[in-house]
Parts: structure tokens; C-alpha cells; sequence
């Protein structure tokens, strides 16, 4: 068990009031644990749950299912003004057979002979103190969710089987074997049904978990028979860590052994959700809440793979961006797929600062509804972010900065007063933002050489730039470059309408300044980046531009 407590909540009566109306997903789902417990001993506390495959090292899907339970709990939490106690059980299936080797290990053919063990019997491929690949991949889980900060209860399997925590289920599930063999069996083919149990014993000879079908299922003794991989007949108690349950038992098994009152999982699980709750009952539980979110997919569109190490880690998009940012990602529209690579990470820290900035001048209502209210627990830190992410990857695009001192220059510039120290967040993102721009925006940067209009163009910015006062704010600035492309038939748009009654600017123009002078397809409101480049230093850019220096 960690050693924090729960985060204090304002309960005051406007808060509670608003949550219990409130159209955020974790107060609707919330709502649904108040109406489970209502009659229940408010001393009992409501359980919360998630799991944790240790196949392969945690990805940012593990740790989004931890972050919206702990919304859905903070959100209970208001709702019962923190009168019923809530525990988060973080629960780790490491006595899994490790049925294929991941693709992400430094050796894969050293772990060859461990195929079908425990992955808390397989060593650690990546050395270190660690006892075993289930122990490691359960740190690396542990290690983040302390990171965060969440209050959470860690589990695992391993132990719990082994210590006889799960005797008294595994005990009932022999009992009630033969009802448990009539849910199961007719979600299974033919040939499956004919080997099928729900006990996997761990082989007395070989260690390995294994899937055969049982030759005697002895309730009085509470023990099984099976023959093992040399054919011989062998009787194991089911208690002590001796046998599992196959995944599908073992999630009902869980919820009935545990009394488990919520627990959310991904798409992939939903097809199954019927089968885990009949095998609850059956096991003589009740089954939770259930909250079913849509999966995470790599770039290509293919879901994220724990095992294939496809898309992003936790470690990886904490090298570029504030953890924040990625509770903010996992808040936003859980039900709807998502690609999860590194093109999402600009927009997820400036939506997250955004939120934070306007949520003290928001009523109630709009404060629930708010996503920095549900990363921050109620307590939203007082935020004030003078320059976006996006605008720093863009300094940095244009000056060539390979230090902070270089981007600070430009920002104390912008916005007197501002400094590292007075502005820590913002400090943050200067060192984010060059780490990003080097690895992602850098490899790709290529600028487009001039036609004649956009040299035309071009050089009537020059002029109308050097018209300007040198501290011109960016709203005069955003006028100016848009009073240059008005009469260039191109970049008009005749759905939008200029001051004049003509037609107003397209995007068009703005794509073409951002390709000819920093090397990308798009960037943030350009009168803003040229009042925190300077005007000056923006010409010089055009000059480079016009004369074939940056497309060299």
C-alpha cells in the first residue's frame, strides 16, 4: 500500500450541488456507484479496480486506466461529500504464462525456455535487481504511478494466489465447477470446449502454466486432476499458488473474491463483460460497475501493443511534455479511439495550460466540467503561460536555439517580467520544447523556395513589417500580414469577408509563410510569432528566404 493519503476536496454545498448534475463522464459514472451503495454500510469501503497485463513494459493505456478510475473516484468522492471511505487496487495478472516473448526485450532468445511460466518466474531480460520480467514491468507500473502521485493499492496475482488470499474463490470455483463449465463452454468452438477447464495448474515438473483438460475436479478435496506434460496423472490442491484460473474465470473470480465495486477496460474487453459478470455470480459476488473505453492506436491506426512496443511510453511523452498533459489526453473522450504518437503532445499541453488558465473565472458548474478540475483533484494550480507550447516549437524552428538561455532572451523580450524564475511552468516547456523540436520537428523541417507571387508576397511583407513600430503587439501585426494578402488573388477566400466587404484571407497564406520561412505546414497564429521573434529577426528570415538561404 502506498503511504499517501486522499487529496483534500472543497465540499462545500455549490460543489456537491453542481456534481450531482454535472455532464462530465466521471460524475455520470459516479452517479451510477452513489445509487450502488445507498444502502449499503457506509463504513464498507467502495472498491475501486484496475489491471495490469505484465507482459510487456507498462504503456500509456496502463496508466490512462489508473487516471480516469482516480477521476471517477475523486468525482464519487464530491458526490458523497467524502463520507464513504474508496480504495484503488492496482491489480498486476503477473502469475500469467508468458505466452509469446515481447518484441522489446533486449535478448528475445534467451527467453525462449521460459515460454508458457509465470512472469514472475521469468528472469528480468533487463538485468538489475529486479527477480523476474513480472517484477520489473510491475516497478516500472509502480514506479510512474508514484510518480503522479496517485493513492493506490498494489496487488499481485502472484502473491495473492500464493498466500492463499484467493483459496477461499478458487475453493467455490471448485465447487461450482460444473456451473462454471456451462457459462463458459458455449462461448467456445467445438474443438476448444473438448480440452476446455478453468483451472490452469502450474506444472509440478516443468513450472509452466498449463492449458489441459481435467480428468477429475474433486470439490470435497478441493483438488484437481490433470495429467502433466510426461503424461503421468497428477492431483494438485487448488489452493496455495498450485493452480490459476484462466483469464476470462479469473476476472469474475476476482470481482466476486474481492467484492470489487468499479472497474473500467478497453474495447477489447467489452464483448466479454457479460461473461465476467455471470461468472461473478455464479462465484457468489456481485458484479461492479463497468465503464468500457475505447482503445489507443499507434499512427498507422493498429492498436497499441505492450508486447510489440508500439506507440508511446510513459517515459517518452514525459521527455516532451508535463504529466499533465497526458491526464488531459486521457480525460478528453474516452469512448472514442484515439492515435496515440508523438504528433498529439503540442496540442494536448497547450489545451491542458488553456483549461487551467480560464478555471478560476469559471461558475461551479463549468469548474466540474473542466478537465484541470479532474487532473488536479479540485485544486488547480493558478497558471499563467504568457507563451504557448506551439509558439516555443515554432522560436525554436526559427532560431536555431539549442539552449533555454537562447529562447529566454526572445520571451523576457515579449513579455517584460517574465522569467524562469517567476515562471517555472513556462521555464518547463522552453526545456520540452527543444527537446521535441529536435527529435521530431528538425528531421522533417524542409522549405519550400518561392514562386514569383509568393516572392511578390514576400517582399510586400518585408515593407509592411519594416512600416511597423518595433514593440507592434500581435494583433497589429496579425492586421498588417493580412492587409498584405488581401489583394493576392491566391490567397483570398471568397467565403470570408474583409474589413473592405472583399474578400477575406485564406489559410492558404499562412501555410505558405510558416513553408517558406520555418520549414513547416503549419504553426500558431503568425502575428504572435513574429511579436515574440521579433520584427526584425522576422524580416531577416524573409531576406534568407528571398535570396535561397533556408531552401539551400
Amino acid at each position: 500500500m502506498t503511504e499517501r493519503s486522499l487529496p483534500p476536496l472543497d465540499l462545500s454545498s455549490d460543489f456537491v450541488e453542481a456534481a450531482r448534475t454535472s455532464k462530465a463522464w466521471p460524475f455520470e459514472e459516479a452517479r451510477k456507484l452513489v445509487k450502488r451503495v445507498e444502502k449499503r454500510d457506509p463504513s464498507v469501503p467502495v472498491l475501486f479496480e484496475t489491471g495490469y497485463g505484465p507482459s510487456g513494459l507498462p504503456h500509456i493505456g496502463t496508466f490512462g486506466e489508473v487516471a480516469r478510475t482516480t477521476m471517477v473516484r475523486t468525482a464519487f468522492r464530491l458526490l458523497t461529500e467524502d463520507k464513504i471511505p474508496t480504495r484503488l487496487l492496482c491489480f498486476s495478472d503477473d502469475m500469467d504464462g508468458m505466452r509469446k516473448i515481447p518484441e522489446n526485450v533486449p535478448d528475445m532468445e534467451a527467453l525462449k525456455p521460459y515460454l508458457q511460466m509465470p512472469l514472475t518466474v521469468v528472469p528480468n531480460p533487463f538485468g538489475g535487481d529486479y527477480e523476474s520480467f513480472g517484477h520489473h514491468n510491475n516497478a516500472m507500473l509502480r514506479r510512474f504511478l508514484d510518480t503522479f502521485g496517485f493513492d493506490y493499492e498494489f496487488a499481485s496475482a502472484t502473491e495473492y494466489y500464493k498466500s492463499g488470499k484467493f483459496d477461499d474463490i478458487l475453493l467455490k470455483a471448485v465447487e461450482k465447477y460444473d456451473d462454471l463449465m456451462k457459462v463458459m463452454l458455449p462461448t467456445l468452438g467445438e474443438e476448444r470446449q473438448a480440452t476446455y477447464s478453468p483451472f490452469l495448474p502450474i506444472s509440478p515438473i516443468s513450472g509452466r502454466v498449463l492449458y489441459v483438460p481435467m480428468k477429475d475436479v474433486n470439490a470435497k478435496d478441493g483438488a484437481i486432476t490433470f495429467a502433466d506434460e510426461d503424461g503421468t496423472d497428477v492431483t494438485l490442491p487448488v489452493t496455495g499458488g498450485n493452480v490459476k484460473l484462466q483469464w476470462k474465470p479469473d476476472f469474475g473470480a476476482r470481482w466476486a473474491a474481492l467484492n470489487v465495486d468499479f472497474e473500467m477496460f478497453g474495447k477489447d474487453h467489452g464483448p466479454n463483460m457479460e461473461l465476467y459478470d455471470k461468472i461473478c455470480k455464479v462465484l457468489g459476488g456481485k458484479p461492479p460497475e463497468h465503464f468500457v473505453y475505447e482503445l489507443f492506436l499507434a499512427d498507422d491506426g493498429s492498436k497499441i501493443s505492450k508486447s510489440k512496443g508500439n506507440g508511446l511510453t510513459i517515459d517518452e511523452w514525459l521527455t516532451y511534455a508535463p504529466t499533465e498533459s497526458l491526464a488531459l489526453y486521457m480525460f478528453q473522450k474516452p469512448k472514442t479511439a484515439k492515435k496515440l504518437y508523438f504528433d498529439v503532445i503540442p496540442k494536448a499541453v497547450d489545451e491542458y495550460y488553456t483549461f487551467a488558465e480560464k478555471y478560476a473565472a469559471m461558475p461551479v458548474e463549468q469548474k466540474l466540467m473542466n478537465p484541470a478540475w479532474h487532473i488536479h483533484t479540485g485544486a488547480v494550480p493558478a497558471i499563467d503561460m504568457p507563451v504557448p507550447f506551439a509558439m516555443l516549437l515554432n522560436l525554436v524552428s526559427a532560431s536555431n536555439a539549442e539552449n533555454k538561455d537562447v529562447l529566454w532572451a526572445f520571451i523576457s523580450r515579449y513579455a517584460p517580467g517574465v522569467t524562469a524564475e517567476t515562471h517555472p511552468h513556462l521555464d518547463a516547456l522552453v526545456g520540452f520544447a527543444i527537446r521535441y523540436f529536435d527529435d521530431f520537428v528538425k528531421p522533417t523541417k524542409s522549405f519550400k523556395t518561392p514562386d514569383d507571387v509568393e516572392r511578390a508576397a514576400l517582399e510586400a511583407l518585408d515593407a509592411s513589417l519594416a512600416a511597423l513600430p518595433a514593440d507592434a503587439d500581435g494583433n497589429t501585426i496579425q492586421d498588417a500580414v493580412l492587409d498584405v494578402a488581401r489583394p493576392i488573388e491566391r490567397y483570398q477566400d471568397e467565403k470570408k469577408k474583409g474589413p473592405d466587404g472583399g474578400p477575406g484571407v485564406s489559410v492558404a497564406w499562412f501555410s505558405a509563410l510558416y513553408q517558406l520561412l520555418i520549414g513547416q505546414e503549419k504553426g500558431p497564429r503568425f502575428g504572435s510569432f513574429v511579436a515574440l521573434y521579433g520584427i526584425t529577426e522576422t524580416r531577416e528570415l524573409i531576406r534568407k528566404a528571398l535570396s535561397g538561404e533556408l531552401a539551400a
